[in-house]
């Protein structure tokens, strides 16, 4: 029997949890398996090895592990395979699929567009766009976030687009900001490439806070509950159903 196991971040704020287990639901309804259960990887329960013991004892016996990740990083390669890997020991009998991060897609660097049209601002000629990214040790993220600027790129010729980070890789989002300012953008447009709210969102309302300047400094939603994530996750795990039945 085939069970189907999403894996999301966790977060210390309770909104963020709920917001990514709702946008789950969304998406378990379009899927055709009795069996679905949410994980978490830190910070919230359940975890992993939770989740997974449920669908055991619900009697699965082909699990697909579904990272609710937007980009490859460090828990992708490394933390979700050392838990399945912990799991199948545990289990021998269950054979488990694990799939992709949503990765890299045009129809959703094109949420970031309209996110910018969202704000009921046109964008003036020098106006400036930070797409901020959480960031990773991991060089596939920096490469991933310059596609998806270059995808932005291509329908906004004229913006002066910019990548940031708000862990690990650089330019900072506080340098790029500050530089922004700096250069005497009258507008700046911050676009989070964040899934979900929570700390890090946050910290980004507060740093746009922290300024009082004479530029317009617009933030942007989030990615958030979009039709096309929710087609996106779909499709990720629909994938892992062929690669159990090869």
């Amino acid at each position: 029997m085939r069970g189907v196991l999403y894996v999301s971040h966790g977060s210390r704020v309770d909104e963020a949890v709920t917001e990514a287990a709702d946008f789950i639901e969304l998406v378990k309804k379009q899927i055709d398996v009795s069996l679905q259960e949410t994980c978490f990887l830190e910070l919230t329960e359940p975890n992993l090895s939770q989740g997974f013991q449920r669908l055991v004892n619900k009697g699965a016996t082909e699990i697909s592990v579904i990272p609710v990740l937007l980009l490859s990083a460090g828990h992708y390669f490394k933390d979700i395979p050392k838990e399945i890997q912990q799991n199948q020991e545990k289990y021998p009998h269950v054979k488990v699929s694990y799939g992709k991060p949503l990765g890299v897609q045009q129809r959703l660097s094109g949420i970031l567009q309209q996110r910018i049209e969202e704000t009921h601002m046109t964008p003036s000629i020098d106006a400036k766009v930070l797409i901020v990214g959480r960031g990773s040790y991991n060089p596939q993220t920096q490469k991933d976030l310059s596609t998806i600027k270059t995808q932005l790129q291509d329908t906004n010729n004229e913006l002066d687009i910019e990548v940031c980070y708000l862990a690990a890789c650089g330019p900072s989002f506080e340098e790029a900001l500050q530089d922004a300012v700096n250069k005497g953008h009258s507008q700046i447009f911050v676009v989070p490439y964040l899934w979900f709210t929570g700390i890090l969102e946050r910290h980004i309302a507060t740093t746009i806070d922290g300024y009082s300047v004479e530029n317009d400094i617009v933030l942007c939603a989030r990615l958030g509950n979009h039709n096309q994530l929710q087609t996106a996750l779909k499709e990720r795990v629909e994938e892992t159903f062929e690669t159990v039945n090869q």
